[in-house]
């Protein structure tokens, strides 16, 4: 008889040459689209940053609502409210890792915003099998169907077989070549080194700007809502 059991969540390490450096910083507000204004900083800060298709940066997200106050909607051209406990996270290899902490104490400017960069701490990725990005960049031309046939034909090219995928409507994200169309996709019941493996290398393009970069999440609500908080 053979009998193979799958592994549990503890007996799979979690590789530590992908990790997650979050700084603490002070900044007071950000236009809610400030991807491309964060990466063009950063890539003046860090001038080999362009040149490393490893890293990705997560986008700077804040509660969708508290004390009354709501989220402004993308392309409305309204500022983020920061709080002290607003992080800046990039994804890095470790390789990199002390070359991106020469960035604690400088200020970058983020398109006329300044934002001073604190101290840092690393957070190794997730093991948990469901996962969340919050802008996956899609075909002008897709519909829901076809995206999810898209993303499902590129993960299998990865080895990644998804069984429960849910995504969010189109969203644009200003980058200097033209404005990107994307979308957001949630990944549930991955095997936990599918799911490791993804948040390592990420989907598709343009993860400078936020992209394809995968988050844990905690359950498997809707994603169709605004999704600024739904990821833990």
């Amino acid at each position: 008889m053979l009998w193979e059991e799958q592994p549990t969540n503890s007996e799979i390490a979690t590789p530590d040459d992908i990790v997650d450096l979050q700084f603490s910083i002070e900044c007071r507000e950000l236009p809610v689209d400030h991807a491309q204004d964060l990466c063009t900083a950063l890539h003046a800060a860090l001038p080999w940053l362009a040149g490393d298709d490893r890293v990705g940066v997560h986008q700077i997200h804040v509660a969708a609502s508290q004390n009354g106050w709501e989220r402004p909607l993308p392309g409305s051209g309204q500022l983020l409210v920061l709080s002290k406990r607003t992080k800046l996270t990039l994804r890095i290899p470790l390789d990199r890792l002390e070359a991106v902490q020469t960035l604690t104490g400088s200020c970058l400017d983020v398109g006329g915003y300044p934002m001073k960069i604190g101290a840092s701490k690393t957070r190794p990725l997730s093991r948990l099998g469901t996962i969340f990005s919050r802008y996956v960049v899609s075909n002008v031309d897709d519909d829901e169907e076809v995206f999810l046939e898209c993303m499902a034909a590129e993960l299998a090219s990865m080895q990644i077989r998804i069984k429960k995928a849910l995504c969010g409507i189109p969203h644009r994200v200003e980058a200097h070549g033209g404005p990107l169309l994307t979308r957001s996709l949630l990944l549930a019941d991955l095997k936990p080194d599918d799911s490791i493996n993804l948040q390592r290398a990420g989907l598709g393009s343009h993860r400078k700007l936020g992209c394809g970069v995968f988050i844990p999440h905690k359950g498997i609500d809707p994603v169709r809502k605004p999704a600024d908080d739904a990821a833990g």
